[in-house]
């Protein structure tokens, strides 16, 4: 990456690119869109195969081509973009087929302020695909996590053989910082291990972790079926057979039985402390700044940062569930997070801090943690 010790000027995008693509993505397909341009520009340079879409729609039906011919392709949108994409994010979804999505957040409604950031997608990753299924969703909240969370993105789709969101900002995408990337892990390439046996290939048969084996169209030993409608372990088109049920269950508990290999947070438990923040994405760099404000000042507080949003793991609950308290700071109006954990009526001690159109400051963060104080 460099010279030892020797700082540089760089944003998130260009991080998280060489990152995808040290990991084994091969394919960058992209239609331009405001605040992900970074990634396009640096996508199209970077990879070895790189196409500019005419669409949104196209760029997903593309991806889905290239991943059944053994790629892994990559593409980066904003909100707009993302609600094109839903209906074939499900069928290569129902395919089974690994693709990284990186989706860099603005502030909504509809098409939103371009070039204003927020935290508000989280509702719609969490119900993108149809029937209540959980797309693996993976969240940045730092520098270091453009490269560390990209690579893992492209590990999980191909391991678990499905699209994979990296949950982002504007803030995080565009944004030059002084940094030492000497500092950085190595990045190994995925180890892409395809259908090598000598007995007929079924496409959605299951190994152990319920995750069937991959083989590419065109190969010249065996036929492939891939099929987006409800199917059988064969990929033969059926209605409600119960192996076409069973299979189209395995969908969630294939991610379900391999969620704690991929799961990934931050916790910094305080002794004694009846109040925890938790955060994820952007907020969580003035979460980390206020924790340590008040630790500074003698109170006892714990920290919670979401790396891996969805599925949701067991674990956040576990942890929040010891706590009397519970701040959780995210960058939008109806504290989306919050509503996902803990419902629409939450437990007493639950509380949100929630911003729009700016960023959430780290004394509005202490502020809120002192209302609890306050109150007990």
């Amino acid at each position: 990456m460099g010279e030892k010790d020797k700082n540089v000027l760089l944003d998130g995008s260009l991080l998280l690119i060489e990152s995808l693509a040290r990991a084994g993505a091969d394919v960058f397909i992209g239609y331009p869109i405001t605040p992900a341009n970074l990634l396009y520009l640096y996508g199209s340079r970077r990879f070895p195969t790189a196409i500019a879409a005419p669409d949104e729609i196209t760029t997903l039906q593309w991806m889905s081509g290239f991943a059944a011919a053994g790629k892994i392709p990559v593409t980066a949108t904003s909100f707009p973009g993302l609600a094109l994409m839903i209906e074939s994010i499900n069928m290569a979804y129902m395919m089974e087929l690994p693709m990284v999505i990186v989706l860099v957040q603005r502030l909504g409604p509809a098409t939103g302020t371009a070039t204003v950031g927020a935290q508000g997608d989280v509702h719609l990753l969490h119900g993108t695909i149809s029937g209540g299924y959980p797309l693996p969703t993976l969240s940045i909240d730092s520098i270091e996590d453009c490269w560390n969370m990209a690579a893992k993105a492209v590990y999980w789709a191909v391991t678990m053989r499905t699209p994979v969101v990296l949950l982002t900002s504007k803030e995080d995408m565009m944004t030059l910082r002084n940094f030492n990337p000497t500092d950085l892990e190595a990045v190994e390439p995925v180890d892409y291990q395809w259908y090598q046996d000598q007995a007929p290939y079924r496409s959605y048969y299951p190994q152990e972790n319920l995750v069937p084996p991959f083989l590419p169209v065109g190969n010249k030993q065996h036929q492939v079926r891939l099929n987006a409608s409800t199917h059988d372990s064969d990929g033969i088109l059926q209605n409600v057979s119960p192996d076409a049920l069973a299979n189209t269950i395995r969908l969630q508990r294939k991610l379900e039985k391999s969620l704690e290999q991929y799961t990934y947070y931050q916790l910094e438990e305080d002794a004694g402390a009846e109040t925890i923040v938790f955060s994820y994405g952007v907020t969580s760099q003035a979460a980390r700044e206020a924790v340590a404000v008040m630790r500074n000042q003698g109170q006892a507080v714990s920290l919670l940062i979401a790396k891996t949003l969805f599925p949701i793991p067991d674990v956040y609950h576990d942890i929040l569930a010891k706590y009397r308290n519970v701040v959780i700071a995210e960058e939008n109006l109806n504290g989306q997070m919050k509503q996902i954990l803990f419902g629409s009526r939450p437990r007493a001690g639950v509380s949100g801090l929630n911003a729009v159109a700016r960023m959430i400051t780290p004394q509005e963060i202490i502020e809120k943690v002192k209302e609890h104080d306050v109150c007990r």
